[in-house]
């Protein structure tokens, strides 16, 4: 069965969940199914779960890891994954933990007493370690509250990430059966779903699957012409590239020399770019992997060995300088991009050597005949993406299963729709032309014949005395070599040996005039207006007038992220900085209703925060950078130890956190609502009272926008905000005005909507 998504019912885990959430990660709200998810396995169900990149599968087995009695086991398949979500984390207050080869002995003793003593709340390991029979009797032993196996693809061959010890993970319903186990990936075929179910032991389990669409991401595709000049032009014209504060972006290539050679030449254009792929030394990879996540602005160059498991979350673009080879593996590689829901880019160029060289190696390969057509079928889904005139975005989701009504407006075909023609005439001239010479000649001496150059080679074959020599003078050599292009992605043409194309059995009905052909030619040059629009578009959507604090925020965040080694991402996303810009709190009260401002870190970073927001208004007071809130300024004594800051940056920390205070006494927390904050003792001026019906009526109108845009709802605006309106109850667009949170930006984009909810709440 597949679970859609649909209104929960309020329960005592609902609930318990939604604290959570909230004072540990700083969300009042679950996203699409995740609270039936964490529903599901909190109350002891399976699962499989079918999210994409970006769409919050972590949180589908960190939330119910917390509800649940033990710790939560995940099963990870690369080193740097476990030691960013550790990272992060423990930010929250969250005891996490993880066992890989990264550790020393005495590390690995230290992180097995406390699993078995139940000091953790999130234990991650690779599944090499975790078939030990040291580490399963570990597990035998201790307080295990489930198992979250991620990745979930990779247990079928039939997958793009295929890893022979993940078809090992059939132990875990043997030796533990009563544990629930939730199973997650971004992709999944069904052959491959069938793999997971059954591997997993998880045949009768709910499938949830949500929405492949991230509406954030803008996909483009483009001839390949001159690769790398086309890369370095886009990424200087739309993500500040070689100016000091350019995007961090990822550039996938086909072969480790083409990485080498492109990384380089990006460095002798003054862009900051590193190269990572399979043949470069341990070291030289982790020292690529660590600046990536470190600093600000890299650009990695890199064959697909890397990027599974990176959580960087600003990632603003993906850029494909050669085809992949399927259309799973291009989803996979493109989400990595706009992980925090701002505006992204998926940008990619290939051409007619692209295909056939993915082709022939396809051919080529030793997998089974099975195998072998399955790939196959999945280049040509990605060959018709590409080559698609209608919307890129339906196109994409059609292949997953899913429909897209309206197109989606934020393709290259949307913005810039391409001419489509009858070409079958210059199509049977094509074809005619690799026939006639024998099906064994590129693209370069087909295109030569049709134009009729008297070549030495034409020459030599005798190629100029054929009947197709010089028909194709009508047309320019681009032209020609595009139509070739869609004939190989179409299947009328195959590439044989020495790059050589082939007439194939589907052209015949083609060749007598049985069937037609038509064309997509270039794509219209576009308007100014939306060249502009789309380079605004690949960087973070952050106003000039917003921008100033939303830089000293991230110039902040790089400090304290260097103190403490850890990612910036990791102490606050640029998705909660543009919030933070864009709402300019006053006090801790306010600071704390921004997503992705939990209670740890509200605690941490609170004061600091206020003191660059109070710098960047020109009104400094005294420094509160080195002074942490104080208890009276949080309210009860209760709240503080439930807000309990994680001490040492050792390993293990046996202090009381967000997450172990909730977990430990979920009945006390429940019959003791007492709110985390004080408003009055936070320096929060009471507001006047909030009309209740204009307030709901406010908070419907935040979830049709959320589900409209695709941002959450707090980036609509927050509940400061909410509140604020509720109060003021404005009647006109002149009275948004002044509001906290109710920027011009908000006011263009909601602030009809938001007067309209606010009339109909009062008439009513």
């Amino acid at each position: 069965m597949t679970a859609a998504a649909s209104p929960s019912n309020s329960t005592a885990t609902d609930q318990r969940a939604l604290s959570v959430l909230k004072s540990v990660w700083g969300y009042d709200a679950f996203r699409g199914v995740q609270a039936d998810i964490v529903r599901t396995v909190a109350d002891g169900g399976n699962a499989l779960v079918l999210m994409p990149t970006g769409g919050g599968k972590s949180l589908c087995y960190q939330v119910p890891s917390l509800l649940r009695p033990g710790v939560g086991i995940v099963v990870s398949p690369l080193i740097a994954l476990m030691k960013d979500q550790v990272d992060a984390l423990r930010q929250v207050g969250v005891r996490a933990a993880f066992l890989n080869s990264t550790l020393s002995p005495e590390g690995v003793r230290e992180v097995e007493a406390a699993l078995v003593a139940g000091e953790l709340d999130l234990l991650y390991v690779a599944p090499e370690r975790l078939l030990l029979s040291r580490t399963l009797d570990l597990l035998a032993r201790a307080p295990v509250a489930l198992f979250a196996i991620d990745e979930a693809h990779c247990v079928s061959q039939w997958g793009h990430d295929f890893r022979p010890e993940y078809g090992q993970l059939g132990v875990l319903p043997e030796r533990f059966p009563h544990l629930p186990r939730v199973a997650l990936t971004a992709t999944a075929d069904e052959r491959t779903r069938e793999d997971i179910l059954h591997v997993l032991g998880l045949h009768g389990a709910p499938q949830f699957v949500s929405s492949f669409d991230r509406p954030n991401i803008q996909y483009r595709v483009a001839n390949k012409e001159g690769p790398k000049t086309q890369l370095l032009d886009f990424i200087r014209a739309e993500h500040g590239a070689g100016t000091g504060g350019g995007d961090a972006g990822i550039v996938y290539c086909l072969s480790r020399k083409s990485v080498e050679e492109t990384a380089k030449w990006l460095q002798t254009q003054g862009v900051d770019a590193v190269p990572y792929h399979a043949g470069l030394s341990p070291r030289e990879r982790n020292m690529a992997q660590d600046r990536f996540l470190n600093e600000e602005g890299l650009i990695v160059v890199a064959t697909v060995a890397f990027g599974m498991g990176i959580d960087k979350p600003n990632v603003r673009f993906v850029a494909h300088l050669d085809l992949p080879k399927s259309m799973e593996g291009y989803y996979q590689e493109t989400g990595r991009a706009g992980r925090d829901g701002l505006p992204s880019t998926a940008w990619m160029v290939y051409g007619l050597s692209d295909v056939v060289n993915v082709k022939r190696m396809l051919d080529q390969s030793a997998a089974p005949p099975d195998v072998k057509r399955v790939e196959a079928a999945k280049l040509d889904a990605l060959l018709t993406y590409c080559e698609a005139a209608t919307c890129r975005r339906q196109v994409l989701l059609t292949y997953f299963g899913e429909t897209l009504e309206e197109p989606c407006g934020n393709c290259d075909v949307c913005l810039s729709p391409p001419r489509v023609r009858d070409a079958t005439r210059e199509a049977q001239m094509a074809l005619s032309a690799a026939v006639r010479t024998g099906n064994r000649f590129g693209s370069a001496h087909l295109t030569d014949v049709l134009l009729g150059r008297d070549t030495e080679k034409v020459r030599a074959m005798g190629h100029h005395q054929l009947p197709t020599f010089g028909v194709g003078r009508g047309h320019d050599e681009k032209t020609w070599r595009g139509l070739l292009r869609q004939l190989v992605s179409l299947g009328y043409l195959a590439a044989g040996e020495h790059h050589g194309l082939m007439a194939t059995p589907k052209s015949r009905a083609l060749l007598k005039g049985e069937t037609t052909f038509q064309m997509r030619e270039e794509a219209l040059a576009p308007r100014a207006e939306r060249r502009e629009r789309s380079a605004r578009q690949g960087r973070a959507p952050v106003d000039a007038h917003d921008r100033p604090l939303f830089e000293a925020l991230r110039q902040w965040r790089l400090g304290r992220a260097r103190e403490q080694g850890v990612p910036p991402y990791v102490i606050f996303t640029d998705a909660t900085l543009k919030t933070i810009a864009e709402l300019r709190p006053g006090s801790l009260n306010t600071l704390g209703s921004v997503g992705g401002v939990g209670g740890r870190k509200l605690e941490a970073y609170g004061a600091e925060v206020l003191e660059v927001v109070r710098g960047q208004a020109g009104s400094r007071q005294p420094s509160a950078v080195s002074r942490q809130p104080t208890v009276a300024e949080r309210g009860t004594a209760g709240n503080a130890a439930v807000l309990g800051v994680l001490r040492g940056g050792g390993q293990i920390s046996p202090a009381v956190t967000t997450a172990s205070a909730i977990k430990t006494a979920p009945a006390e927390r429940e019959a003791s609502p007492t709110p985390l904050f004080s408003p009055h003792a936070t320096g929060d001026k009471p507001q006047a009272s909030s009309n209740p019906e204009v307030a709901a009526t406010l908070r419907e109108l935040r979830r049709e926008l959320s589900r409209e845009t695709g941002h959450s709802a707090f980036v609509i605006f927050p509940n400061a905000t909410l509140e604020a309106l509720a109060a003021r109850q404005p009647r006109t667009l002149d009275e948004l005005r002044g509001l906290p949170g109710m920027g011009e930006k908000r006011i263009e984009a909601y602030g009809e909507r938001i007067v309209d909810a606010v009339l109909t709440a009062l008439d009513g």
